[in-house]
């Protein structure tokens, strides 16, 4: 028997579940806080704390291993799981997927995550309970193969050892202009996402997100040392569409004069607008994207809301409905998904970026690092909070780490390969 015991502890997400229907509709600020009424079920107050729920395997060692549960910011919002309720996820995971987990074996990766979250009552798992219990498992089986989570999925989908370094995107929340400045101090491969969310940062026609994306570049120039060049990447949280209009032309042409704002940059658009429904949104994204290629535009469409599910992401990558998915992880389930969504894209020449959101913590983000590096995405998220200094060193040291421990492996199998030719001859 490899697991003998499930504990569960409850936590604390590193941000705040958001009421995104609220936001839109208008709710104002005041300081950290929303005012108004929330509109998306679940929630008492348009901003409430996030929580998450750990989940802890006892191997037959003792050692214990974790998995961290929680949704989404915007939970709720464009197809995804309702809010997270601590109670309600934790009564799930005793009655149902502990006695799972003491008959499966840990030592096998894929096949324990298929049997301990198949469905239950005809129905899918709730998708946090997936993205936690894959995590302990994933742990699980590195400890029990004494090697690291990367080399697990490695493995488990005959991949190669990996050697590149994933780029690290960070993301600012509200305190863009600090944040802004740290990212480029710090050199940050993508920044500064904006959380432009609401129509007072997106301005009238979008004068003032205009404005500060030609900011940004300046202050990149200004501060960042000799030769930094990182993409900038911009969440408008389907401001363009609602702003603007809900046609593929025109957003386009708002989208090219963004990166003409900014020549020398290459320019990431997240979720430019929203389009209501998966089908609608593949199709015009799909369109904004051949029309960006045609004018041979330095901007690039990145899709998030309507592609959450593994099902999602390979449609809109099989239809080319965007330049680059982001992979939510908590919103696809299992972090095996997650590298299966990675190769997905890779195999229909899309980009990878293996996101999630600020809700998360130091766990998942570090899980989500293993499966980023051992599938070479394009681009990984600096997780979880929306400060910079956090994330950034959270995701960043354990990607160094990874790699160290990577790179002695390759070289030990290069001397072993040259001692075996030595004694050949």
């Amino acid at each position: 028997m490899q697991i003998k015991d499930v504990l569960l502890a409850s936590g604390n997400g590193a941000f705040f579940y958001d009421d995104q229907a609220a936001i839109r509709s208008g709710a104002t600020q005041d300081g950290f806080i929303y005012v108004g009424e929330p509109t998306t079920p679940g929630f008492n107050s348009i901003r409430i704390p996030a929580s998450s729920l750990s989940i802890g395997v006892v191997l037959a060692d003792e050692t214990v291993v974790w998995g961290d549960m929680m949704n989404v910011q915007y939970s709720g919002a464009g197809g995804r799981d309702p809010v997270f309720e601590t109670a309600q996820i934790s009564d799930l995971t005793s009655r149902v997927v502990a006695p799972r987990l003491l008959d499966a074996d840990a030592s096998r990766y894929l096949p324990a995550c298929a049997t301990v979250l198949e469905p239950f009552e005809h129905k899918r798992l709730p998708l946090a309970i997936e993205y936690g219990v894959s995590q302990a498992l994933l742990r699980a089986a590195a400890h029990l193969q004494r090697t690291t989570m990367a080399e697990i999925i490695c493995g488990e989908f005959n991949l190669p050892l990996p050697i590149r370094r994933v780029p690290i995107y960070c993301q600012s929340g509200d305190a863009r202009e600090i944040n802004v400045d740290k990212m480029i101090l710090k050199a940050v491969d993508v920044l500064p996402h904006g959380l432009i969310n609401s129509r007072q940062k997106f301005g009238a026609g979008g004068q003032t997100f205009l404005e500060f994306v030609k900011w940004v570049a300046t202050r990149t120039r200004e501060l960042g040392r000799p030769g930094y060049q990182p993409v900038l990447h911009f969440d408008v949280y389907g401001w363009i569409g609602q702003e603007i209009g809900l046609e593929s032309q025109r957003i386009a042409d708002f989208i090219c004069r963004v990166a003409d704002t900014v020549p020398g940059f290459t320019i990431n658009i997240e979720s430019p607008a929203d389009f209501g429904s998966t089908q609608a949104q593949i199709e015009n994204y799909a369109r904004i994207v051949s029309i960006l290629d045609d004018r041979g535009s330095s901007a690039r469409i990145v899709v998030d809301e309507r592609c959450n599910t593994l099902e999602d992401i390979r449609l809109f990558a099989e239809a080319k409905a965007t330049h680059l998915v982001q992979i939510k992880t908590p919103d696809v389930g299992s972090i095996a998904d997650t590298a299966r969504a990675v190769l997905i894209c890779k195999a229909n020449k899309v980009g990878a970026y293996v996101g999630g959101s600020c809700t998360e913590t130091d766990l998942s983000a570090q899980a989500s690092v293993h499966i980023s590096v051992a599938t070479q995405a394009d681009m990984m998220l600096a997780k979880p909070g929306m400060g910079v200094d956090e994330g950034f060193s959270i995701v960043g040291n354990e990607q160094n780490r990874l790699l160290a421990i990577l790179n002695r492996r390759a070289t030990k199998n290069v001397d072993r390969k040259a001692r075996c030719v030595s004694n050949a001859e």
